[in-house]
Order: C-alpha cells, then structure tokens, then sequence
C-alpha cells in the first residue's frame, strides 16, 4: 500500500484515536514527548523502517504527508478553546473559565488547561477576542495538517526522500 494511502488512514483512524479526549488536559512535556515517541514508532513500523536506518523522522513524517502529532493536539485545543469562548457568559462551562484555583503548596505550580492555551495563543501570536469571529478564528488556528499538501507535492519531489523510502511508496 502507497505511504500516502497509509497516511490518509493514519489520519482519519489512528490519530485521532490517539488524541481522542486531549484537547481538556493540559499535557506536560512529558505528555507531549510520550505522543511523539508513539507516532514515530507506529509510522516507522508500517514503513518498514527502523532507527538503525538513520532516516530522519522529518523524512519518515514527510513520505506520509502528516504533520507532528503535538501540533495536531495544539490544533485541537484552540478549537475547543474557541467553542467555549463563543457561549454565552453565563454558561457554566465559561463560567468555569474563570473560577479562581486554589492555594497551592510549594514548588512549581502545575499547569492548567487555561496556561497551557495561553501559552498557545502567545506562541501563536493569536489574541482571544478572535475567537467571537469564526471564520477568523478557524483560518488562525487551523495549521496542522493543510488541505493542499497533497496537491503541493509533485513527483519529482519524492527524489528528495532517502532511497529507502521512496522505493516503498
């Protein structure tokens, strides 16, 4: 089977089972690492590679035509972000928005959902107030996994890919 077909099937059956859920808990790093790791290690395996090939995982991600998995979780959680940003004010989910946390001990406190999406729209340089715009809101958010890379990619692309993988496509 073409790794692009293999891609389309991880795309519409595996990951979002794997993300099934994810976009209400704020992952750590360790979350985030533990998401990659397994993606990487189920495109490998259904190529038919391995580390020992030494073949980049931007080359292996790439022969598929999917993005990384962390920014498809980012992706996911702007969006319900938005959704919950749309209700009205007194809708028990905004509502909780902005209940205040509690005391907390000593050390370095654990980050929240609400951080975590924070951090996003800042990495994202995305303000909230773009959220009541949908359309704007969508085309802002909206990065992992576009509809054109299958058009983009020609053929003669598929030389740039080590000899490995482009003969099994």
């Amino acid at each position: 089977m073409p790794l692009k077909i293999k891609g389309k099937l991880y795309k519409t059956a595996i990951r979002p089972a794997i993300l099934y859920g994810t976009e209400y808990w704020a992952a750590t790093k360790r979350h985030s690492t533990k998401l990659h790791t397994t993606e990487m290690r189920m495109l490998r395996w259904s190529a038919g590679v391995t580390r020992l090939d030494k073949i980049k995982n931007e080359y292996v991600r790439g022969s598929y035509g999917i993005t990384r998995i962390v920014h498809k979780l980012q992706e996911k959680r702007l969006r319900w972000y938005g959704h919950v940003v749309r209700r009205p004010a007194d809708h028990m989910v905004r509502v909780a928005l902005d209940i205040p946390t509690t005391k907390r001990g000593r050390g370095r406190p654990p980050a929240t959902w609400l951080t975590t999406v924070q951090n996003y729209l800042k990495l994202n340089d995305i303000n909230a107030e773009t959220a009541q715009n949908r359309l704007e809101w969508r085309k802002r958010t909206r990065r992992a996994d576009p509809r054109g890379w299958e058009k983009a990619q020609t053929d003669d692309e598929s030389q740039h890919l080590p000899r490995m993988l482009r003969y099994r496509s």
